[in-house]
Order: structure tokens, then C-alpha cells, then sequence
């Protein structure tokens, strides 16, 4: 990478989705982008949908919610989001999300150095930003086999 990030601007529509475990992952600006500084992702989670406890052991992930409520379990302590709430994420830390608002819900995920991008790309199908994914289940066997690449891993509950 060089050592200056170029400006990048990202219509309304753009990014580069994916449809992973049922949600809608888009890309707004990769590592790649940032030169490495961050990734920026939008996330459209259904009802009920959410993450397994896992670990980013590269990473601090922070968490902004735009619409719904999230529910973000961070190193055994739960926080509720709503439209405007954040939480931030150290790196080494065991955490997951799930949306219990009755509703689809929307949010941003930040990651600093940016890398986490990958794995979406990597694990996930296209998608369309903006649009529920189809149910379907996660594919662990596949999100294993990437997990050492972005220094990801499922953790124990």
C-alpha cells in the first residue's frame, strides 16, 4: 500500500455486499481503501439474527446502531443499542450480537486496522445493500477454514 490513503466517496447504493447467515453485509470502504487504516461496514440484521461469540484478534470493532435495537453481549455484559447507541470492542474480546427489536435492524461495524472485510467477502454470497438476505444458515465449515486469515475465532460460551 502507498503511504497515503486517497479520498474515496461511496454513493448511496454502492459498496460491495454480501449475504452471509441470513444479513446483509456491505462493504462501505475496505481496508484496501483506508490503506489499512479501517474497513466501515453497513449491517442489515432480521429479527432474531445475529452473530455466534467469537473473538477479533487483529482488531477493535465498534458498533453503531442506525434503526432497531441490537443487542451486543460484550466480555459477559450485555448492552442494549438503539438508533444512536455504540459500543466499542477491543480487540481479544468475546462478544456477539443479536437483533430483538421484532423489526429488521441496521448498523454500522467499524474495524480498526481494517481486514474484517475479507472475511465477509471470503465466507458470504453477493448481496444487494439495503436488502434482507435469505435465510440461510451460517456455513461454519466454511467460516473455519477462513478464520485464521483475518485472525477470527468462535469462542466458548
Amino acid at each position: 500500500m502507498s503511504d497515503e490513503a486517497k479520498p474515496v466517496h461511496v454513493p448511496a447504493d454502492g459498496g460491495t455486499a454480501v449475504f452471509l447467515d441470513g444479513q446483509t453485509y456491505t462493504t462501505l470502504l475496505s481496508k484496501a481503501q483506508s490503506n489499512g487504516e479501517f474497513s466501515l461496514v453497513d449491517c442489515v440484521i432480521p429479527d432474531g439474527a445475529g452473530t455466534p461469540s467469537h473473538l477479533h484478534h487483529n482488531e477493535s470493532e465498534t458498533f453503531f446502531v442506525l434503526e432497531g435495537e441490537i443487542v451486543i453481549v460484550v466480555g459477559g455484559e450485555e448492552h442494549v443499542l438503539q438508533p444512536g447507541g455504540l459500543v466499542y470492542v477491543p480487540k481479544n474480546t468475546r462478544h456477539n450480537f443479536v437483533n430483538r427489536s421484532g423489526k429488521p435492524a441496521r448498523m454500522l461495524a467499524l474495524y480498526a486496522p481494517g481486514g474484517m472485510d475479507g472475511l465477509f467477502t471470503d465466507v458470504g454470497e453477493p448481496g444487494t445493500r439495503g436488502v434482507l438476505a435469505p435465510p440461510k444458515p451460517l456455513n461454519l465449515e466454511l467460516l473455519a477454514r477462513m478464520a485464521p486469515k483475518y485472525g477470527y475465532s468462535l469462542a466458548a460460551e
